[in-house]
């Protein structure tokens, strides 16, 4: 069964796309079978994994249809019963790749469907219930078709009716945190948060309707939301270590972790990172970044050829370490 890890921190800007997409790939370096769920209507992931010509296949040619995931949403919001979903295979130069829910802007437009239907699970009524696990269904329907080892979903910076019905679906969540006042704002925000909607889910399981005969078994989510740890993100770094202005915030956090996330209001001083919650420390990888976007690959996976040469190749490797220990982390931490 896929482990599906959602990347969530309600401050926008914090590196969140940047990190799904990398350890996505870097998952499929280490042997396993990935996809990148684009939740987010802002579809920027979406963006990070395909070719433009790709993009305006999908958009704008009217005779593709039924490929992104509002499509696979739609049927069950218009009561017709789910139909199914496309799963995008990434192509570029490199070996192994993940797949793609492929993600829409439209997908805004359904906040309030999925609002609605959250109060109206309270009343028991199937339709609600349906609306409401649309990702989980989205979700199972996928892994039956490919057995992934790994589902790694990217939702926006928010924590409205459209996450909320996500982090139902979800086993574990990692937070992304830069080393900022907001951030730790996003932190606290989103521990109190998590523990609101598994206990409204739970509430709301009480009242599902009961099985009727001859129509398939209304199966719920269980809304586990496991929070798993943080990474630090985007952090300057000066011979090795975070400069004192981000130093600030940085040592902040494993408190803050604890204390909203973990209920542990222990006080400690440990830096963040030695905290064993901190999965890494990640720095802002500057014009890198930009390369990969060009090239549409993870900057471990930049050569001479894209542009990485001399400082930038060797700088392009030590990603690859980064994230190849991460990915490890994050591995034995949702076993």
């Amino acid at each position: 069964m896929a482990k599906r890890i959602t990347f969530f921190n309600n401050k926008s800007r914090a590196g969140k796309t940047t990190l799904v997409y990398h350890v996505a790939y870097k998952l499929c370096d280490l042997g396993y079978k990935v996809l990148i769920a684009d939740f987010d209507p802002q579809s920027n992931i979406t963006a990070m994994c395909l070719q433009p010509e790709r993009l305006e296949q999908i958009y704008l040619e009217p005779e593709t249809n039924n490929l992104t995931i509002t499509d696979a949403m739609q049927p069950v919001f218009d009561g017709e019963g789910y139909e199914g979903v496309h799963l995008e295979k990434i192509t570029n130069q490199l070996h192994t790749a993940p797949q793609l829910i492929i993600g829409n802007l439209r997908l805004s437009r359904n906040e309030d469907i999925l609002s609605e239907a959250w109060t109206n699970c309270l009343d028991g009524r199937p339709d609600a219930f349906k609306k409401t696990i649309v990702f989980d269904t989205i979700l199972k329907d996928a892994e039956a078709k490919e057995n992934f080892d790994f589902v790694l979903i990217d939702i926006g910076p928010n924590l409205g009716a459209i996450n909320r019905a996500v982090l139902v679906a979800t086993d574990y969540v990692i937070m992304p945190v830069a080393s900022d006042l907001f951030s730790l704002q996003g932190i606290e925000n989103l521990g109190q948060t998590l523990r609101a909607w598994k206990a409204q889910w739970y509430d709301r399981c009480q009242k599902k309707p009961d099985d009727k005969p001859n129509k398939p078994k209304l199966i719920l989510p269980n809304g586990k939301m496991q929070a798993t740890g943080y990474i630090a993100l985007q952090h300057t770094a000066r011979e090795s270590r975070p400069v004192k202005a981000y130093l600030k915030w940085s040592n902040r956090i494993p408190y803050t972790y604890r204390k909203f996330v973990l209920q542990d209001d222990t006080p400690t001083d440990i830096e963040f990172q030695a905290d064993p919650h901190c999965l890494a420390t990640l720095k802002h990888y500057h014009s890198l970044m930009p390369m990969a976007m060009e090239a549409h690959k993870p900057i471990f996976n930049l050569r001479p050829a894209d542009g990485a040469i001399g400082a930038h190749f060797q700088a392009a490797q030590q990603v690859g370490y980064d994230f190849d220990t991460l990915s490890k982390k994050i591995i034995a931490k949702c076993d």
